[in-house]
């Protein structure tokens, strides 16, 4: 008798009972599991609460006043984070510079246009099955 097979006190009940009522780790007795439609946590997710992203998001794009060549202008925070690192960059600080540089390399290869995928070769070739096809598809619609 292997040790699935094994019946008894310590086993959740006797050999002919459901294998389905057993209970044990993960495995709460029936009347303790949700009912349906009921979850585990009962006041839930409160509405309007924020995640992570949400708050940063809303945070970088709070604007904000500055005096830039004595005028009073309203920019991001985002947008004034920048700025003060394009001025340290300018004053000979390297991280600042070195950021900066990193963060317009990055923009600019996610805007490069992606290189094709398929040589002229396989073009031709994805052409000609593509024409038999269409041409397949249209004897099959003259002769119904």
């Amino acid at each position: 008798m292997s040790r699935r097979e094994r019946s008894g006190p310590h086993r959740g009940g006797t050999a002919g009972e459901n294998h389905g009522d057993r209970v044990g780790y993960g495995r709460p007795p029936r009347e303790h599991q949700f009912k349906p439609g009921q979850s585990g946590n009962k006041n839930g997710r409160p509405k309007g609460s924020k995640n992570e992203a949400t708050i940063i998001n809303e945070l970088l794009n709070r604007k904000i006043d500055i005096r830039q060549n004595g005028r009073l202008r309203k920019i991001t925070v985002l947008e004034g984070i920048l700025t003060r690192f394009a001025d340290d960059a300018l004053k000979g600080k390297d991280k600042s510079a070195a950021f900066l540089l990193n963060r317009k390399q990055l923009i600019e290869s996610s805007e490069q246009p992606a290189t094709p995928l398929l040589d002229i070769d396989d073009r031709k070739v994805l052409e000609f099955y593509a024409a038999q096809l269409c041409a397949q598809f249209k004897k099959q619609g003259e002769s119904e």
